[in-house]
């Protein structure tokens, strides 16, 4: 009896120690986010550079098809503001879609969550960006992250003429500190003269009775999209809303908890467009990709991660910027699930 107590007690310990040690080494998977380095993201960039050649640079814009299929940049903002760069990190690109997370953030602060979501919904979709989904049928967006609902977003925002769109520019130059960020004037004009989709959504929504003004506010959403910066800035943007919208630096004059988690779960549900279920699956983060081929993404409480390669998949995502993002995430446990 004594002994078979005494290999029970043994038993339990050695279980206990296992235990123990199982989470110690999951704790120090997850604490390893600090180690985080530009050599890591370097080694990272080059395993996932050859993913171009897979994918395609968008050119239903003109402009958008002269980019470079070989351009690639990472970064990371840590959670202390500190910013690690590697690639192409001075090239710049248009923010496309990802300007959508910055012109909700604005039209909530203006007008409330309650009276934007009352015209669009908070669903996911399993149909492309550009998709007119439910216009026809029940006249509202499915979510603000599609082009229909970011139009409709953007001509909610309060003022005449390019105000509205002044305002979501001078968010992306407050949120990046950067004050020379400004749109691409030729991406811009490419966009107007070939935004005949977008045209037909802004004017279904008009004869619903979403939409009350002229053509200037979809001029407003082309010229958001060709908001011009890099992908240190995208991480910036990350960060921001995975801090609670405190800046890099610690500014916190936008402070706002509850919307950091509309915009961060706008993201995670509709930010990959229907490439957004598998990607929560894979990489378990709210990302908000744009076809120029930048991705932004926040880890909630912790660091932003941007990412540039123009060359896209078939759902309109950087092909090399998602691998480089999963293959961060499951180094340093990033996964919210």
């Amino acid at each position: 009896m004594k002994n078979n107590s005494f290999l029970f007690s043994a038993k339990g310990i050695c279980t206990a120690a296992f235990i123990s040690l199982s989470t110690i080494v999951y704790a120090q998977k997850t604490a390893d986010i600090s180690t985080i380095s530009e050599k890591t993201l370097n080694t990272i960039l080059e395993k996932n550079r050859a993913y171009y050649t897979q994918g395609k640079v968008a050119d239903y814009i003109p402009e958008l098809g002269k980019m470079d299929a070989k351009a690639i940049a990472f970064s990371v903002v840590d959670k202390n503001g500190k910013v690690f760069n590697t690639g192409d990190v001075h090239k710049k690109f248009t923010m496309q879609s990802i300007s959508k997370i910055i012109s909700l953030m604005v039209a909530v602060n203006e007008k409330g969550e309650t009276n934007i979501f009352d015209k669009m919904g908070y669903f996911g979709s399993d149909k492309p960006f550009n998709h007119f989904s439910n216009l026809e049928t029940t006249g509202k967006p499915l979510n603000p992250m599609m082009n229909a609902g970011a139009i409709l977003t953007t001509s909610l925002i309060s003022g005449d003429g390019e105000k509205p769109f002044l305002k979501i520019l001078d968010m992306v130059r407050y949120i990046t500190k950067n004050p020379s960020i400004d749109y691409n004037k030729s991406v811009y004009e490419s966009e107007k003269s070939t935004g005949h989709r977008n045209r037909g959504m802004f004017y279904i929504m008009k004869n619903s009775g979403l939409i009350s003004d002229n053509e200037d506010q979809l001029d407003n959403y082309f010229k958001q999209c060709s908001i011009e910066l890099t992908a240190e800035d995208l991480a910036k943007i990350g960060y921001f809303f995975a801090n609670e919208c405190v800046r890099f630096d610690g500014d916190s004059t936008y402070k706002n908890a509850d919307m950091a988690k509309l915009v961060e779960s706008q993201m995670l549900t509709a930010g990959m467009y229907e490439f957004s279920g598998e990607y929560s699956r894979t990489v378990g983060l709210p990302s908000k990709s744009g076809v120029g081929g930048g991705i932004t993404v926040s880890v909630p409480g912790k660091i932003g991660i941007g990412v540039f390669s123009p060359a896209l998949d078939q759902h309109g995502n950087s092909l090399a910027g998602y691998h480089m993002i999963l293959d961060l995430a499951k180094q340093y446990g990033l996964s919210i699930f």
